[in-house]
């Protein structure tokens, strides 16, 4: 394992525009930029490593004869549970499409019936608005039409393989970002940084996230002092296989859209019980039904049923879902599949305007470490992929009145400014990163998870304050630090869900099973402070002070 001890000293580099991510929010931020400077854009992993591309069902937008955007607006906010912005929600919608015919132009593909587009539905949508590509792989049809256009601006530049430390920052105002590559610390200073790292689904034992999804830029903007809200807020998938070595694999939603039908253990279907959409209700209310079957069976898993539908049309619409789950011995044209639910998306994150501002001069946000307001309390299936289309745009444009600032000079590395190097340690740990980090994951899948109380809550918290300060101060590689942001996005999650007593969306409290009083206002949480409570009117006036 590399030890920072010896890392070589910082280097600096420099563009106009920084974006930290190279999902759909990034991309699309970075092209929208391409031609007013120099971008540059930061991945942690490789290129096509991202949220976005293990996106299956597909993106939501109005555009089929049957559905209208207004439509499309009710749905979303119908889902949010009373938490959504408004404003935020109306962008998304309306401006929505007009991305995907765009994104189209661009190359993207479709599946179609003839010469329409094929429609499908998932939960909580009153209609088919679910466009998809290749049946079941419509989040790498997407990645790769942006990652194309992308290449083609001269302008744009990727650093692959690029751990964000640190953001930089002077005067509450973003310069740029600390970033271990390799062997070497590199400072890189811009006139803009745009956040579109993703979500945090690895703080929990059972994920449908990629290993790269432990809330890194969530964390890094906490530490820098911006607004974070909404950290409750975590989604749940109903339905991600179960099976002996297989990983959490997800089972897109757009299967039970197309008919397919939960059972539990004895082969009886359960959802009429629960909600009287069924299997299409929202996704909170079929990941606590599933959870209420698995205690009373005591089992592990119910199964999802797609065997009375057609053979040929389930391989052809599934293709990916059916030759994994063949992988594991799994037919799915005539077994019944085993599954359970797993962490899925966070609804917080980084606070923002509709223009992606955050409450740091210089630093937007966009994609799921934002909170935009559009998801709530819980997220419209298939909104996402939209959002990060939307609101990357529309952070770009924003974006764009930085040109004409003062790009910070070299020097300023060696300046108060810089964090990165001072939590840079070469002492010998008295723990295991590893275990630590497993621990976390299962103190948060058990005591955090889909069903909390505040016993429950207050253990985890009590663990994570043994572990937060030390984390949080200091490490020797990129592990370390990664779980230094992990613990510390733990930490607010917790600690929002101690503070919101009541059960709103896909916060659910087994002692507080009504809204409670707080029901329309967001948690909100900023450095030095305790969590608090805010509200929607804040959103228009907030950063007009900055």
């Amino acid at each position: 394992m590399l030890y920072i001890h010896t890392i070589m000293g910082p280097s600096v580099k420099t563009a106009d525009f920084l974006i930290i991510g190279g999902g759909v929010a990034g991309l699309r931020a970075a092209i929208e930029l391409a031609s007013r400077g120099s971008v540059l854009v930061l991945t942690k992993d490789k290129i096509n490593e991202s949220t976005t591309g293990y996106a299956q069902g597909g993106i939501a937008v109005a555009l089929s004869d049957e559905d209208e955007v207004c439509i499309h607006f009710e749905d979303t906010i119908k889902a949010g549970d009373g938490l959504c912005i408004k404003e935020a929600v109306k962008v998304m919608v309306e401006e929505g499409p007009g991305y995907i015919l765009e994104l189209m132009s661009w190359g993207a593909e479709f599946d179609r019936d003839g010469s329409n587009f094929s429609f499908t539905r998932e939960a909580a949508h009153t209609r088919r608005r679910i466009l998809h590509s290749h049946g079941d792989s419509t989040g790498k049809e997407i990645e790769r039409a942006l990652i194309q256009k992308a290449r083609s601006h001269p302008s744009i530049s990727r650093l692959d393989f690029a751990f964000t430390i640190d953001l930089i920052t002077e005067n509450n105002r973003c310069i740029g970002a600390s970033v271990l590559r390799g062997d070497s610390i590199i400072n890189i200073f811009a006139k803009a940084v745009i956040l579109a790292t993703g979500g945090a689904g690895q703080l929990f034992s059972k994920t449908t996230n990629p290993m790269i999804s432990t809330g890194d830029g969530i964390a890094i903007a906490y530490r820098a002092g911006a607004l974070v809200v909404d950290m409750e807020f975590i989604q749940f998938h109903p339905t991600t296989l179960f099976a002996r070595g297989a990983p959490q694999f997800l089972l897109s939603e757009a299967m039970r859209g197309e008919g397919a039908l939960l059972k539990n253990i004895h082969g009886k279907r359960f959802m009429p019980q629960y909600h009287e959409m069924a299997e299409l209700a929202s996704r909170d209310t079929v990941t606590r039904a599933i959870v209420s079957e698995m205690v009373k069976t005591d089992t592990k898993h119910v199964y999802l049923d797609l065997t009375h539908l057609d053979k040929d049309f389930v391989k052809n619409r599934f293709p990916q879902i059916y030759s994994t789950c063949l992988l594991y011995d799994i037919d799915i044209t005539e077994d019944m599949i085993p599954v359970c639910p797993a962490a899925h998306y966070i609804m917080g994150g980084v606070r923002t305007n509709l223009d992606g501002e955050t409450s740091i001069k210089g630093l937007f946000a966009a994609g799921e470490v934002a909170c935009t307001g559009v998801h709530g309390a819980n997220r419209l299936a298939s909104n996402s992929l939209l959002e990060g289309l939307v609101f990357g745009a529309r952070a770009g444009k924003k974006a764009v009145g930085h040109i004409n600032d003062t790009l910070a000079e070299g020097p300023a590395a060696d300046s108060s400014v810089m964090q990165a190097a001072k939590r840079v340690s070469s002492a010998p740990r008295s723990f295991d990163t590893e275990k630590v980090r497993s621990s976390l994951r299962q103190i948060m899948w058990n005591k955090v998870g889909i069903i909390r109380c505040e016993k429950s809550l207050v253990q985890a918290r009590d663990w994570l304050n043994r572990w937060h300060d030390v984390m949080e101060t200091s490490f020797r590689n990129r592990r370390e630090a990664e779980l230094g942001n992990m613990l510390t996005v733990a930490h607010l999650i917790t600690e929002s869900a101690l503070l919101r007593k009541g059960s709103v969306g896909a916060h659910f409290r087994s002692d507080f099973r009504e809204r409670g009083e707080h029901e329309t206002e967001h948690t909100a949480c900023r450095k030095g402070k305790d969590p608090y409570w805010t509200d929607n009117s804040l959103r228009k006036q907030q950063y007009a002070n900055r």
